[in-house]
């Protein structure tokens, strides 16, 4: 057989390998989106199923703010909510305000005792959290705190976190919920809840922090479990992930 002959049989063989090796890839492709598809379908449905659950339990009479993007997600707050459900005489400490802040007063109401404060470093948010606690009859329950960021000496180093300086100096908490400040003012932004507000914390008290499975929060659990071994840790199946600690 000539030369070229042969020459064609190869190309032939190396082309088809080649398309057989797209298709391939192709295929795995087209499976990878379908799974990724039924991932999203099923997440969706449970955050739809957790608002409705938010919903009934809360009875309330008027629509929360919007649960995507920066803001708790349904899960995160029904967990939240049931254990706020449970208190009695209870402070309630946040670390941003926002739809929690509307859900945490809210159990307060139903509880019929109880106070929510709300950390906010953002003046427009802070007055947006407030009108929406006039718009479901909460002012009564919850106190958003004007509380800009300002730097904090902690281990030699400065940590832009929450002016306290409004905050009852005497108050003991209950109930902390950590969902700020934003990941963007610093690595680690969170880390400071834990030793500017944890001494704070009475026996038997729980932490929520939001977002745990971000590598950021994850990092300060670390630093958390170290500076702090004596909080019970757990993790809670949240879509961004939910880290809950209790002190025995």
């Amino acid at each position: 057989m000539p030369i070229l002959a042969y020459a064609a049989i190869a190309l032939l063989l190396a082309v088809s390998l080649h398309t057989l090796h797209k298709l391939r890839r192709v295929h795995v492709l087209l499976y990878d989106l379908r799974d990724q598809s039924r991932n999203d379908q099923t997440g969706l449905f449970r955050q739809l199923e957790a608002l409705q659950g938010l919903y009934i339990e809360l009875d309330l009479k008027h629509s929360l703010p919007p649960t995507r993007g920066w803001a708790a997600s349904p899960d995160f707050l029904l967990e939240v909510a049931r254990h706020a459900r449970g208190l009695k005489h209870a402070t309630v400490l946040e670390c941003s305000s926002g739809i929690s802040t509307v859900v945490l007063a809210r159990c307060m109401q139903l509880n019929g005792t109880g106070r929510v404060y709300s950390l906010e470093h953002d003046a427009g948010f802070a007055e947006q959290t407030r009108a929406q606690l006039r718009r479901h009859g909460l002012q009564d329950w919850a106190t958003v705190i004007d509380a800009p960021l300002t730097p904090y000496d902690l281990d030699g180093q400065s940590w832009p976190w929450y002016d306290l300086a409004q905050l009852p100096a005497l108050l003991t908490v209950d109930l902390l919920v950590i969902d700020g400040p934003p990941q963007a003012t610093r690595l680690q932004a969170r880390y400071p809840a834990g030793p500017l507000l944890f001494p704070r914390l009475n026996p038997g008290a729980a932490v929520y922090l939001d977002d745990a499975a971000r590598p950021d929060e994850q990092a300060i659990l670390r630093r958390w479990r170290q500076d702090f071994p004596a909080l019970a840790y757990s993790s809670q199946g949240c879509e961004k992930g939910c880290a809950l600690m209790r002190k025995d």
